[in-house]
């Protein structure tokens, strides 16, 4: 289930806060001035590390001008970002950029996922992604691979309750056909797919790239991704990329466009959402 997320309320404070001081000519210097900060201190919470204190924003926002009914949104905004990141309990376990995209797409509205080669995380079985994190963590501490199972199967939670995250995922068919476990995970996973397909026919949005569509999406060369959009009209969508050893946040509105680009052309490429599930009853059958 979405809700407001603190990551994503400090995300839209900074990004007020930083418009109102550009339309005012408000340099980084008279901020840091102004609240008695330094500049570098200044420039991390811009970067959603921490959040003003209190008094500070009440200062800036005179500094700048705000309106009274501004002010109130933005002491609102700042009450939710000084809640607690609904993965708190795994900061240990994940750097800074994975914790703020888990806090970005807790307090998403909708998300647009293209993944090649394996079943997209929010959608994957237990057991599935299970297998894939004893691949992946080298510590050989079953304790993290439990722990990072866990925190996947909190994230599903998005896709269900009464405001439920919008999802649309574009999979390669590899994705199907790959042995991720035995054939009994295999099975589950897929059939799981489908129930979910089924369960959530306004929410979920499934498309697979068939074979045959191979060389067309050779073409286009594209590495994991997500795009995230939001409820506030006030922000602007983001993405996320990633790769076996690499991942990050993209807010640059070039790139960011770019990567929508590319998902309307795979998605282009992909089947139907009804045919897609057909396609993946077939495969489920021949098991």
């Amino acid at each position: 289930m979405t809700g407001t997320s603190p990551t994503v309320a400090n995300w839209e404070l900074m990004l007020r806060i930083r418009s109102r001081a550009d339309d005012r000519g408000v340099k980084t210097a008279a901020i840091a001035k102004a609240l008695d900060v330094s500049q570098q201190y200044w420039s991390a919470l811009t970067r959603g590390r921490g959040t003003l204190a209190e008094d500070k924003l009440k200062d800036l926002m005179a500094l700048l001008e705000f309106d009274i009914d501004e002010r109130a949104e933005l002491l609102a905004l700042r009450d939710i970002a000084k809640g607690r990141h609904p993965f708190a309990e795994y900061s240990a376990l994940f750097n800074e950029q994975l914790m703020r995209f888990y806090g970005l797409e807790a307090g998403a509205q909708s998300v647009r996922s293209f993944e090649n080669i394996v079943i997209p995380g929010l959608l994957q079985i237990e057991d599935y992604t299970r297998v894939l994190m004893k691949a992946r963590v080298t510590t050989g501490r079953p304790t993290e691979v439990e722990s990072r199972v866990s925190a996947r199967l909190r994230r599903q939670r998005l896709l269900e309750g009464p405001d439920p995250l919008e999802l649309s995922v574009v999979v390669g068919q590899a994705a199907l056909m790959y042995r991720v476990g035995d054939d009994d995970i295999r099975s589950r996973q897929l059939q799981h797919l489908i129930a979910m397909a089924e369960r959530h026919p306004d929410t979920l949005d499934i498309r697979i790239i068939p074979y045959e569509a191979g060389g067309a999406i050779a073409s286009l060369n594209s590495a994991t991704f997500h795009l995230l959009d939001f409820k506030s009209a006030r922000l602007p969508t983001l993405g996320w990329i990633e790769a076996a050893a690499y991942f990050e946040i993209v807010d640059d509105p070039k790139r960011v466009t770019a990567l929508e680009y590319l998902f309307d052309q795979i998605r282009s490429i992909a089947l139907d959402h009804q045919r897609s599930l057909e396609l993946i009853k077939e495969i489920a059958s021949q098991n």
